[in-house]
């Protein structure tokens, strides 16, 4: 694997090559008091000296200098965006039909992807964007849109340093180490008080690039740096899937159990909005006021929206435990059966942004304890 250490000249060395390769670069920088994905043109925009506090329903961010006097670009973890939003965004037109002399005249959406370049892709996310890849570009159904905007991607992932109170990706198997497809990987590292990263290439188009950067060679003391840093923040972790959930809830379809976490749900579907792995969607009209043109849209939708599931008759899942029951089936179950791997991949986010701090690690635990 190619390998070389930057500055942040060469950070920013980066991130204008891959503007200048015809990317639009997206990264991580503070908005609205949270750390969201916008254009990155700039080493400056990233969130220096940032951090975030992270438990069940709260979400803060704080300024810190580390011991070394670093005020570091990637400590913080991972805020209410992912990426989804630029690959699977939550609306798109598919078609428009106009009346015309000849009739009706259907036209497919006009297609405007760009040419994203990720800058700063955990590893939790990196595995989500794989699943995303297994339900809607895989198998019989492709999804062309979403085709289009992943082979036009050039990721730049990086290592997680630290870990959130949410965070429970060791158990999912998902990092905090960089694993998977991705064409470049940082490593921030401080120790000694240098400011310096880690790039190795993990692509063809990957190697390429960095042979034009403008940085020295790797050190074995990098490396070690890189190793210790991801084992310290695997060891942070204080969550934990437990082994078996899968079949844990295929034996609880029917436990008390589901009453006790609708009692407290609000069925805001907060979860499903920032979930980077969450696929549902619905279709809808909009029909000009004249009557002669109508486009379809799709539209980003949960399974906690009781009209979600409804057919001929009425909603199969009318209740809000039903609704709960099916979204952490289908994420940690039903999921391994269609597509060979769970849905989750423990970034944490669906307990951060829960209004009343559901944890899904903490409900199967409870599953498991009823069954014992």
């Amino acid at each position: 694997m190619l390998q070389c250490i930057l500055d942040t000249g060469g950070l920013q060395a980066l991130i204008t090559a891959l503007w200048e390769s015809g990317h639009q670069v997206l990264g991580p920088q503070v908005r609205d008091d949270a750390v969201v994905y916008a254009r990155l043109r700039e080493v400056a925009q990233l969130p220096a000296g940032i951090v975030d506090e992270q438990e069940g329903g709260r979400y803060r961010l704080h300024r810190t200098v580390i011991p070394e006097g670093v005020r570091p670009l990637f400590a913080h973890v991972v805020g209410p965006h992912s990426w989804k939003r630029f690959l699977h965004p939550p609306q798109e037109p598919l078609w428009r039909v106009e009346m015309d002399g000849q009739g009706l005249a259907i036209q497919p959406a006009e297609a405007k992807e760009a040419r994203y370049a990720f800058f700063g892709v955990r590893a939790c996310e990196l595995a989500a964007m794989a699943i995303q890849d297994r339900v809607l570009k895989g198998g019989e159904h492709v999804d062309s849109a979403y085709l289009r905007r992943r082979q036009g991607l050039f990721t730049v992932a990086v290592n997680c340093t630290r870990a959130a109170d949410t965070c429970f990706c060791v158990s999912m198997e998902s990092g905090p180490a960089v694993k998977g497809d991705f064409d470049l990987q940082l490593t921030e590292l401080t120790a000694g008080g240098e400011h310096r990263f880690l790039l190795e290439a993990g692509s063809e188009a990957g190697e390429k690039l960095l042979e034009r950067l403008p940085g020295r060679a790797a050190e074995q003391a990098a490396l070690d740096e890189k190793a210790a840093l991801l084992a310290a923040t695997a060891r942070q972790m204080k969550r934990a899937m437990p082994a078996g959930a899968a079949e844990l809830l295929a034996d609880s379809l029917d436990s008390s159990h589901w009453e006790s976490v609708a009692a407290r749900c609000l069925h805001c579907g907060n979860c499903t909005s920032v979930c980077p792995t969450c696929f549902c969607t619905r279709t809808e009209e909009r029909s000009a006021l004249d009557g002669r043109s109508s486009e379809r849209w799709r539209l980003q939708d949960s399974c906690f929206n009781e009209g979600f599931s409804y057919i001929h008759g009425g909603a199969l899942r009318r209740s809000a435990a039903a609704r709960y029951r099916q979204w952490i089936t289908h994420k940690l179950l039903h999921w391994r059966e269609q597509f060979g791997s769970a849905g989750c991949t423990g970034c944490g986010r669906c307990i951060t942004w829960c209004p009343v701090g559901i944890d899904i690690t903490e409900e199967v635990h409870r599953l498991a304890e009823a069954k014992a």
